[in-house]
């Protein structure tokens, strides 16, 4: 077992090391997700509450976007700011484990690129929200609105018939 001071500061290296095992940093590194993360439902909910209805995650899609408007061709990616390489202050690299770190994340940022080039080509527009980003909730709502216009009339109509149907279901209208 390593010593806590061997922890760290790892004097063979000269590099200040993690302050976890290596076993708590693998299972807290595992349990970060890539669906659904809090920035993303954060999305979806303002897009929801616009009166816009999508898809998740669709896998026949290049880079499987977070959301999906098939109807109007567009698509979001909801980035986290670490994972992406995004630079704001939530974006920094890491200082430890710079030969793992740096070609982990290029290569993120080179995949993001290849998607982004490929869905263009087919025909679909793209918008990336990063996470920090979402911390200003009215000024990501606008970006929304720019991206995607307001709802037509068949957004909302198809968000009232399928209300309306769950309502007479309720009630036995349609018995």
């Amino acid at each position: 077992m390593m010593s806590a001071w061997r922890r760290f500061r790892d004097l063979d290296n000269n590099r200040v090391a993690d302050n976890r095992t290596p076993e708590s940093r693998s299972a807290l590194m595992a349990r970060i997700g890539a669906k659904n993360t809090a920035p993303e439902i954060l999305v979806r909910r303002l897009l929801h509450r616009l009166g816009f209805r999508y898809r998740l995650h669709r896998k026949d899609l290049p880079g499987s976007p977070d959301i999906v408007l098939p109807g109007r061709r567009r698509v979001i990616f909801v980035h986290g700011c670490f994972w992406h390489s995004h630079g704001c202050k939530i974006g920094r690299p890491p200082k430890s484990r710079p030969e793992f770190w740096f070609p982990k994340l290029k290569r993120n940022q080179e995949r993001d690129y290849e998607n982004q080039k490929k869905l263009s080509a087919d025909g679909w527009s793209i918008l990336t929200v990063w996470q920090c980003e979402t911390r200003d909730i009215e000024l990501l709502r606008q970006r929304l609105v720019d991206f995607f216009g307001e709802p037509n009339k068949s957004d909302r109509f198809f968000c009232s018939v399928r209300l309306l149907s769950r309502e007479s279901e309720t009630r036995g209208v349609n018995n």
